[in-house]
Formats: C-alpha cells, structure tokens, sequence
C-alpha cells in the first residue's frame, strides 16, 4: 500500500488553524482555570463500524512559557473520548499544525528517529515538531498507517490517515491515545496531547454499570508552574490536573465534581500522565471509602476465565502507574457529609525517583439548588452477550520460554535488559531485542535494579501478573493488564521483580516496542523492540510489511561484525 500522507497547502493549513483555533480565541491548547468544576469530554461514536475523525496537532504557550500541545477535534475541542465496538474501524486524520522549530530537540539527540522513515511510514526525518499517535493497550496491528511507532514520523505541515482495526475479540474498557516519537514523549505528554479511547460493551460483561452516569477522568501532568527555590519531598516533580483543570503547587487547589447524595457512577479514570504515579483514595469526613473495580487497563475484572462474565474487586486505594486505566463504580457522599475529597496519597519513588507527595484532585459537591440534572451520559442497558474472550486459558497455559528482564540506569542514560546482555540505551534503528513465534506464551520476570520506580508497558498484547517478588499473586488479583508497576531497589538484598505470563496467541505479528512508561526514562533509552514472527504463512495472521530496509541492512552488517 502506498504511503497516504501527504503535504497541505498553505490556504488549507491556515484555514484550518483558523477554525480550530476560534472556539477558544487564539488559544488552541485552552486550559481551564484552578478550582473549575470538571466536565466530560467530548464523546465520539462510530456508525455502522467506522468512526472518521479529523484531528489537528496544535500549541499555545503554556503559563510557564512552555509550549503546550493538544489533539483538536474538527469542531475545535481538545481530546475528545473516541468510542468504538470490537470489530470497529477508526479514520483517524492527523494534520500536524504545529510550527517547525517549536519546542526543544530531544534531551539525547543520538537516540533521535533520524530517517526512521526510509521504507517505512511518514516523514523520512524527525524534528522538534514531529508527531505520531499510539493507541495505547489496544491489541491492534503494529503496522504503517495502524499503530505503528518505531517508523511512523508526521512532520509540520504534513497530513497523515490512520485506519485502525480493532479485532472482534478487543475487550470492552478504557483504552488511550497520546503520541510517541522517540526523545519527545515526554513533552508531548505532559504538554497535554492526550485522550481518552473505550471500547463500548463493557455492561455486557458486567451488568452492575448498565444504566449508571458514566465519567471519564483523565489526569495529566505538567512541569511546576510555580517550583520552589529548593524543592524537597514534599513537593511534586510534576503539577497535576483533571481533564485540563490544573492542580498545581504550591497551594493544590483542587477542582469540584458536582455529584446527588448517594448517586451511583460509573468513573473511568486514565492516567495519562508522564511521570507520575497516582495512589487514588475517596474519602468522606475523613474516612477512606470503597472503589468497587470493574477494569483494569481495558480488560474487565474476571471475565477471562471461561464464562465471559466480569466480577468486581474492592479496595479504599488504588495504584495507578502512568499510563494505566481502571474503571470503578462509587458511591457518592450521603447528605451532610462536610468533606468528600478524592486525592492522590504519596507514593515513595525511592532515593532517586520523582517526588509524587499526596495531593487533593477534586472535592466532591452536591449539585446547586435549582441547577439542571447532569449531562452525563448514561452506560446503555445490557444489549447481547459479551465478545468472545482474547485472553482466555492464559492463567492455565504452559509457557513456551521464560525470560528475565531488567531495569537499570547511570548518570546519562535509562536501560531495559534481557539478563545476560549489556545495557545499552535504545536506538531507534536497533534490531529486535526479543524474537518470538505467534501462538504462544511466556513467562517473563522483570526486575528493577534501579533505585526510583519504573513501569513496564509492552504494546500490542496484554499479560498476566502472576507473581511479585516470587510469590504468587492470589487469584483475585492475577489480572489481565498491559502497564505494571515495579517498586525500587533498595540498594541491598534481592531486587524487586514481578513475573509476567506474556500472550502471544493472537493474531499480530512484526516489530513492536516494550519500555518503561516513565517517559523521560524511555526517552533517554529505557525501550527495546520484540519481534514475533508468523508460525506459519496462514491467512489468518495479520501480516506486518517487511522490516525496514535501512534496519534491515544494519542487522545484516552487525552479523557479518561478529562473525
């Protein structure tokens, strides 16, 4: 197929920065003020099986002076919530607005995708304002014009098509959307460039949220605005904010969600932030209250075990690594409370890692006298049965190979390492770290050898945590999950490990990436690519384009090197 980007006239670029633009005069990247009350985003829906999309990458300047970026939707809102079906398509038209020379080159230039597009997909050269997008957790093809991230680069004044296909089996959840240029995640994500994506059906494998009022609560992160002259632990590596309502230091002023007496909802909450962990905690006068979990990054709680049918899991706290989704029902404060506050607790990163001190989000209020009802949608009632399970018989499979894998890092770059290999800093044109076959599975045990957090996130599968620092995750909690948090070393004794049944039974094959989810460290190298090749050439894979040439003949000169 033939690439279908293509470069825009300088009437139609400016045409378009003129419409988006006008819903919130010049400020495409509009953030609402400290304290405002939160709202939904924008909902789209497919139709028929597809949902087009026109997006534009745009920027403002941010408060700080720094650039901030957003996602506009046709009709200028920022990072509207994408909704399609198992088996849906999504059209997904990108246009990069975004000025050439805005923002900084990538803080480890030699990692940078420099011509990661020869016979690959977009631009041959990345800069400053290049773009591309991930959809995150979805089990979707890692191939051009799909989601493809290691090739794929969208310069400024370039228009790109996604035409995504989501597999009939993809479990009803929160998914996500954010870019993925290599050196440049990290300001792209904390700049805002963010959204939510769910596939619909979930009441259909738990009924307990047919017909409840359904939020969506995405939480980001931004440099401090306001940083103190010498910052201790007490204060935040990074400022918060719900659905671009800032919670910013030093005085944390929270947003308001206006909630009825005892009403139940239905929230899915997205950490999309860059580098902060979040510990989320409901209490009412003091008083920690229960999250009832329906999902886990996309995946319904117990559905994967032969019936299809979800089950719930409760507890007052819930972890939350960047990049990860849950999906909970709550309760709402009964008349009189005094304070109902939903708040992230400290999390201790280690002696190195980011600051991430306890922080209010938002208090929750009843709805004003007089007011109108809500206008949040409604979860619809249940419909048919659930899709046919992806993850099915993985708790019970016998892993083809076990592999151990660790996190390391210096004082210049971050590393992610299959054991008995040298740490070496990820570079785009790297060949595959991991080769694999389709159809089976593997347990992997990932350490940390560091001493801060690090997150382990592999694209296009999920897998099954089955064990922490070599005990066995009771069965409640050994969920189907793609990003996973792994605590600090702490300088002696057995480093922190989790292990990992890996699924590889599904269709997709080609190159993809792992790495850790704190995305300053993948950005200074801590990501490395897995290969899985076709068992066979049955048409029932869904066959990647051949790796790319300039890859491939590096790979060919590194095997004549060593031998």
């Amino acid at each position: 197929m033939t690439d279908m980007k293509h470069l825009m006239t300088g009437a139609a670029l400016a045409w378009l920065a003129a419409g988006t633009a006008s819903a919130w005069g010049q400020d495409a990247c509009f953030r609402y003020p400290q304290g405002s009350t939160v709202q939904n985003p924008e909902n789209l829906y497919s139709k028929d099986g597809v949902l087009t999309v026109d997006f534009t990458y745009q920027t403002s300047p941010g408060p700080d002076g720094r650039p901030m970026y957003c996602f506009v939707n046709s009709d200028g809102v920022q990072s509207p919530t994408l909704h399609v079906k198992p088996g849906d398509t999504l059209v997904l038209n990108l246009t990069n607005l975004v000025p050439e020379g805005t923002g900084e080159k990538p803080v480890m230039p030699e990692m940078e995708m420099a011509k990661a597009g020869d016979g690959g997909c977009g631009a041959e050269s990345m800069t400053s304002s290049s773009v591309n997008l991930h959809y995150h957790g979805t089990n979707v093809p890692p191939v051009c014009h799909q989601d493809e991230v290691i090739h794929t680069i969208i310069n400024s004044g370039e228009t790109f098509r996604y035409e995504v296909h989501f597999p009939k089996n993809e479990p009803p959840g929160l998914y996500w959307y954010h870019p993925h240029i290599h050196g440049l995640s990290t300001a792209a994500v904390q700049g805002g460039a963010t959204g939510a994506l769910v596939v619909d059906g979930i009441e259909n494998v738990n009924p307990e949220v047919a017909g409840l009022p359904e939020r969506v609560i995405v939480v980001r992160d931004n440099p401090p605005v306001n940083p103190p002259p010498k910052p201790t632990d007490n204060d935040a590596a990074a400022d918060l904010s719900v659905n671009y309502i800032p919670v910013g230091g030093p005085l944390y002023l929270p947003a308001k969600l206006s909630m009825n007496p005892g009403e139940k909802q239905f929230w899915r909450i997205l950490n999309s932030a860059a580098v902060s962990i979040l510990d989320l905690q409901l209490r009412y006068d003091g008083v920690p209250q229960p999250l009832e979990i329906v999902a886990l990054d996309g995946v319904p709680v117990g559905s994967q075990e032969g019936s299809g049918k979800g089950t719930t899991l409760t507890n007052t706290h819930l972890l939350i690594p960047p990049a990860g989704r849950a999906e909970i029902i709550v309760t709402g404060p009964p008349a009189g409370t005094k304070s109902a506050n939903f708040t992230t607790r400290k999390v201790d990163t280690g002696p190195v890692g980011d600051p991430d001190p306890a922080r209010p989000l938002f208090v929750i209020t009843a709805p004003r006298e007089g007011t109108a009802p809500s206008s949040l949608t409604t979860i619809p009632a249940v419909s048919g049965t659930p899709p046919p399970e992806r993850f099915a018989g993985l708790a019970e499979a016998k892993p083809a190979k076990k592999r151990k894998l660790f996190f390391s890092e210096d004082e210049t770059y971050f590393y992610i390492t299959v054991d008995g290999e040298t740490p070496r800093p990820y570079q785009m044109d790297d060949p595959p770290s991991i080769v694999t076959t389709q159809g089976v599975t593997e347990d992997w045990t990932i350490e940390n050898r560091s001493e801060e957090n690090h997150e382990f996130h592999i694209h296009q599968i999920h897998f099954l945590l089955l064990a922490r620092n070599g005990v066995k995750v009771p069965a409640a909690h050994q969920q189907v999950i793609d990003t996973v948090n792994l605590p600090y070393w702490s300088g002696t004794g057995p480093y922190p490990n989790v292990t990992l049944r890996m699924d590889f039974r599904g269709p997709t094959v080609g190159d993809f990436v792992y790495h850790c989810h704190i995305l300053d460290h993948e950005d200074a190298g801590m990501m490395a690519i897995i290969r899985v090749q076709p068992r066979s050439n049955s048409p029932g894979s869904e066959q990647v384009t051949q790796a790319n040439p300039a890859t491939a003949e590096r790979e060919a000169k590194r095997g004549r090197a060593m031998h």
